[in-house]
């Protein structure tokens, strides 16, 4: 069972940034984060390789968003600049049920999930 816990989120302006963390109780597994704006389905944001050499984005952030993790702090970042108001969502954190995983964009791949945090952009 790996227990996930998203921080950060809040309101800010277009082109400002954000920094998401998502604390893990363990974190030997691929993660990912995804997100969910109103009215719409679920779509992948960024995912990592359980050991962080393997990074993937969806077309819609690459360039603005960066993930990272950072083992040792079992945490999860996801640095966020140049926010536009299409990024407003409920971002969640999520990871893989087994641990050494790959990185991929598969929602359904990913067991265990956060509550997810707020991301508001005004324009």
């Amino acid at each position: 069972q790996v227990q996930l816990v998203e921080s950060g989120g809040g309101l800010v302006q277009a082109g400002d940034s954000l920094r998401l963390s998502c604390a893990a109780s363990e974190l030997s597994h691929a993660m990912a984060w995804f997100r969910q704006a109103p009215g719409k389905e679920r779509e992948f944001v960024v995912s990592f390789s359980w050991n962080g050499d393997t990074t993937l984005y969806a077309d819609s952030v690459e360039g603005r968003f960066t993930g990272s993790r950072d083992n040792a702090k079992s945490t999860v970042y996801l640095q966020m600049n140049d926010l536009k108001p299409e990024d407003t969502a409920v971002y969640y954190c999520a990871a893989e049920r087994s641990r050494y995983g790959m990185a991929h964009r598969l929602e359904y791949g990913f067991h265990y999930w956060g509550q997810g945090t707020q991301v508001t952009v005004s324009s």
